[in-house]
């Protein structure tokens, strides 16, 4: 697998044209399973291939359980300067019926490790909308989460997908479905919380100290390119997107024969502004009206002033310097927002 990854990082090199790379992500997948010379040699192919900024942010994903501390020096040792750790919950029955393989005092000595061996910038998962009747549970996880003090903290509503554990379980009625009004009390709880503790929320889910924003995510909500490497990951060059197979063995058999195995996904004129404005309402920088009229030739206000301005009446959303950025009571309902400020060709 990793000398098909490196194959395809020899292969794509001119999919980013000229662009200066900024920031490099190991996610998906388990990442935390690459060995010292697996990084070695996918790190030494970057350097040698593209243009690296000189100071780039290196994300890694991984579980608690996944990260030894030999693991974490090792690691720290070939560059990687971030780490998004999936804690998910610090209640171990709660991580039991969610099927995770750490528990709660796992997670904590993961970050104490991480910090002892050299990492000054770490992210950390929770989950809101737990089976619970109170907030009791929540606010426990957040003020475990406050003592730790990561540099970025992103929090997601449980959701239940058909076709998985949950999803059959919800079926057959051995659970319940989330609790909507419970989560969103627990999103107010989430932004009023940290605020207190100088987290910004400069995305719907994410929380930052200042200057600890996600530079990798920040770029796919501002309609920035990026290349995606190895099984399912996706590439948006500014014009159309890649995606590369699922199948292991099939993308590992493309690369040994010299071939990306992908599809293209043409995106229309409106398929990127629209997911532009899907994209960017999520973050505190909003869409910019100027690149919309710009890079599309699409005047937003001019299109939907009328819905604009009722949104601005309803206190959902403001214009500031020439960007449309929601209200803390928007963010609840930005999907929807979104969606009704789409644009349609007049075929559609």
């Amino acid at each position: 697998m990793v000398d098909a990854i490196c194959a395809e990082l020899q292969l794509q090199r001119d999919f980013l044209g000229n662009e200066i790379v900024r920031t490099i992500y190991f996610g998906g997948g388990t990442p935390s399973l690459l060995e010292d010379h697996h990084l070695k040699q996918i790190m030494k192919l970057i350097s040698f291939e593209y243009d690296i900024s000189s100071n780039p942010e290196i994300t890694l994903e991984a579980n608690p359980d996944d990260l030894t501390k030999e693991k974490l020096e090792m690691l720290y040792g070939n560059g990687i300067n971030r780490l998004s750790i999936g804690v998910q919950t610090f209640h171990d029955d709660m991580l039991r019926w969610m099927n995770r393989q750490h528990t709660a005092e796992e997670a904590a000595q993961c970050f104490y490790d991480a910090r002892d061996s050299g990492f000054e910038n770490i992210s950390m998962d929770l989950i809101y909308g737990l089976p619970a009747d109170d907030h009791a549970l929540w606010m426990s996880d957040l003020q475990k989460m406050i003592r730790l003090n990561p540099e970025h903290i992103s929090a997601y509503c449980l959701t239940i997908e058909p076709k998985t554990a949950f999803g059959n379980w919800l079926q057959k009625e051995i659970i319940q479905p989330v609790n909507e009004d419970l989560a969103a009390e627990q999103f107010d709880l989430l932004v009023e919380t940290l605020a207190k503790y100088r987290y910004e929320q400069y995305e719907i889910s994410n929380f930052a100290q200042m200057g600890y924003e996600s530079q990798h995510n920040s770029a796919y909500w501002q309609d920035e390119k990026y290349l995606g490497i190895g099984p399912s990951a996706h590439s948006y060059n500014g014009k159309f997107r890649k995606a590369n197979v699922a199948n292991n063995a099939k993308y590992i058999k493309g690369l040994n024969e010299k071939n990306i195995p992908f599809e293209v996904i043409t995106l229309s004129r409106e398929d990127q502004i629209n997911e532009y404005i899907l994209t960017s309402l999520r973050t505190k920088w909003g869409c910019d009206l100027s690149l919309l009229k710009n890079k599309y030739s699409i005047d937003l206000l001019q299109v939907h002033g009328n819905y604009l301005e009722k949104l601005a009446y309803q206190s959902y959303l403001f214009e500031e310097e020439g960007h449309l950025i929601l209200t803390q009571s928007g963010k609840l309902l930005a999907d929807k927002i979104a969606s009704e400020l789409f644009v349609y060709s007049e075929e559609d």
